[in-house]
């Protein structure tokens, strides 16, 4: 065995681990366990972090930012009930691994990110594995993408003093949304779902995000 099929090996195990952690951890929804079984994370970090890459912790990713931890990945994956026939927005691509799961379970992805560096490092990763049913735009992920909207399921990673309107506004009849709101210190995820005239919200626990820098989020310059 050569030292490539060995670090595939190897990766393959780390991935049956990670789910089945997961699992434990309370995550039940198969297809979600099975995208994450199948992309592989180490791609998306960087060189030096790679024996990392499988460990139930975020890690960083340049310009400030983290990929987040496993667990609340699927958390919030899991909330959004994906069957596979989804229009997603995803807010905060990053290195691109959530929009890479997004893609194993919705029918199609935007992605929205405000450092052109970190689109372009996920493009790359994204075209490399073959997925094709996303779009990545440089952008205020605070106001969406309107020109795609409605949206079935919008996942926001990154943290808002409060949950931007225009992101609301973009939100189909039905659809769910999932996004941490809180200070810059901590901050609870909630679960949104928009029904007629109303949007009903839970609370599906604490976490902690980098900030949502924008017009409809936290001002750039207090980072």
């Amino acid at each position: 065995m050569d030292e490539r099929e060995r670090s595939t090996d190897s990766s393959t195990l780390q991935r049956i681990r990670l789910t089945s952690s997961l699992r434990r951890k309370g995550i039940r929804d198969t297809r979600i366990l099975n995208a994450i079984g199948e992309v592989p994370r180490e791609h998306f970090v960087d060189d030096s972090l790679r024996s990392e890459a499988y460990r139930d912790n975020p890690l960083p990713i340049g310009e400030g930012q983290t990929i987040s931890q496993p667990y609340v990945v699927a958390l919030m994956t899991e909330a959004l009930s994906l069957t596979g026939k989804e229009h997603v927005l995803e807010i905060g691509t990053g290195s691109g691994y959530q929009t890479a799961l997004l893609c194993c379970l919705a029918r199609d992805v935007v992605s929205i990110e405000r450092f052109a560096e970190l689109a372009d490092g996920a493009e790359r990763r994204l075209c490399a594995l073959g997925r094709t049913n996303y779009a990545i735009h440089v952008s205020d992920g605070t106001k969406g993408w309107p020109s795609k909207a409605p949206y079935d399921a919008i996942i926001v990673s990154a943290a808002a003093p409060r949950t931007p309107k225009p992101l609301l506004g973009q939100l189909a009849q039905g659809g769910r949304c999932v996004i941490p709101v809180g200070s810059r210190e901590s901050q609870s995820l909630l679960f949104l779902q928009r029904k007629k005239n109303k949007t009903e919200q839970r609370d599906l626990g604490a976490v902690r995000f980098v900030p949502l820098v924008g017009e409809y989020g936290w001002p750039e310059d207090r980072e």
